[in-house]
């Protein structure tokens, strides 16, 4: 019998996470190291990310006539991001954001949507749900972090309160009395 195929995606996301973290702070240290040797580390992994950008923009514009591959490739969260770091995602800023906007719809409540993106801010209307000031602020903040996390090309995300709808009857309206008599129906 035939062995399985070989998994070709390579690690599980825990340790493609662990690997992040572990990178982050090799590049932090070597951010604040000095000297030839720092300099010259630096400029290697530069231009490391350089090649490697330059090898994923043409597995982009090779896969452009695959939709369905080219979708699967931004699900991957690892593919999503290194896309969005090189600059060459293939999806739009504006659905991005759409899209992480829809999350947060489906996991908070309330409404959020994106009015508009001027050069590098969003700017998004916002409705919390139900709850105090101090949970739809940190609701408020989750939502700002994510679309900065799929847009990191964009620099600010300004919420607004979406407009309430006007009221079917106005309340003060419920208070004041009638002008003229009202006629006697019992005659």
């Amino acid at each position: 019998m035939a062995d399985p195929p070989e998994d070709r995606t390579g690690l599980p996301e825990d340790e493609v996470e662990d690997r992040l973290v572990r990178l982050d702070g090799l590049l932090e240290r070597l951010e604040q190291a000095t000297g030839p040797v720092a300099e010259t580390a630096a400029q290697a992994v530069e231009a490391l990310t350089e090649v490697y950008g330059t090898a994923l923009a043409r597995m982009t514009a090779l896969i452009g006539g695959l939709p369905e591959l080219a979708s699967a490739l931004t699900r991957d969260e690892l593919v999503h991001h290194l896309l969005i770091l090189h600059g060459i995602h293939p999806q739009p800023v504006e659905e991005r954001v759409a899209r992480v906007l829809d999350d947060a719809l489906r996991a908070g409540g309330g409404t959020v949507e994106l009015a508009e993106i001027t050069g590098d801010v969003a700017r998004l209307r916002w409705s919390g749900g139900r709850g105090c000031a101090s949970s739809a602020s940190a609701v408020e903040g989750a939502i700002v972090d994510a679309v900065l996390a799929v847009a990191p090309e964009l620099r600010k995300v300004e919420v607004t309160p979406a407009e309430r709808p006007p009221a079917l009857i106005p309340a003060d309206s419920l208070l004041r009395r009638p002008a003229g008599r009202i006629p006697d129906r019992t005659a």
